[in-house]
């Protein structure tokens, strides 16, 4: 799949990185890393430029949330648990724990959310259908999706553009993180769910 989106990405330059970038936010295995590196690279090698690339992807990461954005408005989050628990699910590759570990996330820190989630992998996607579910205000999540998506983008593509032509080099440093990542927020989401579940209990007892 990597050969195929880096020969799409040279071939169609910009609005290559656009469209893989809007696949990647829907649909998260596709791998941005990858392209936003390579996109740095060509960079160096071709007319494409950093502040276009970073726009283009910015545009995807944007578009892409836009539409998990509008799940999240649509659909209740027990009914999007049983949507990915189905076909819908492998399709995507979404899992219901995925949502569960977004509300998590998006109830402790709400805005903040937003903005950090968009520098971490899967959950930056995921992470607009729970500001669906509780209907942030659309300007507020459009602006915190474009300043974290940016941040993310311009660090990829400025590592891809310095390493030029060596650009595979970063991806085992990018794949160690994926991992890390993911096991922080593992332990971040349990953490939340035992903090909120001890707190309810605290209440009911409270007289």
């Amino acid at each position: 799949m990597q050969e195929w989106m880096l020969s799409f990405v040279d071939q169609f330059g910009y609005l290559g990185i656009f469209l893989l970038i809007f696949i990647e936010n829907v649909f998260p295995p596709i791998p941005s890393e990858a392209v936003l590196l390579f996109g740095g690279a060509l960079t160096v090698t071709t007319a494409m430029n950093i502040p276009g690339t970073v726009a283009a992807a910015t545009a995807g990461s944007l578009a892409g949330a836009i539409v998990l954005y509008a799940f999240g408005r649509i659909f209740q989050a027990d009914r999007l648990k049983k949507l990915f628990a189905g076909k819908f699910g492998d399709i995507t590759h979404l899992r219901p724990e995925h949502v569960e570990k977004a509300e998590a996330w998006f109830r402790r820190y709400e805005g903040k959310a937003v903005l950090i989630c968009r520098c971490i992998p899967v959950v930056r996607s995921i992470i607009s259908i729970p500001a669906g579910f509780a209907k942030m205000p659309m300007l507020r999540f459009l602006i915190l999706t474009i300043l974290g998506s940016t941040v993310w983008n311009i660090i990829l593509t400025c590592i891809g553009a310095a390493l030029g032509t060596a650009w595979e080099r970063a991806m085992p440093y990018f794949d160690s993180y994926t991992h890390i990542a993911t096991i922080v927020i593992i332990v971040l989401a349990a953490a939340a769910a035992v903090f909120y579940l001890l707190r309810k209990r605290k209440g009911k007892k409270t007289p």
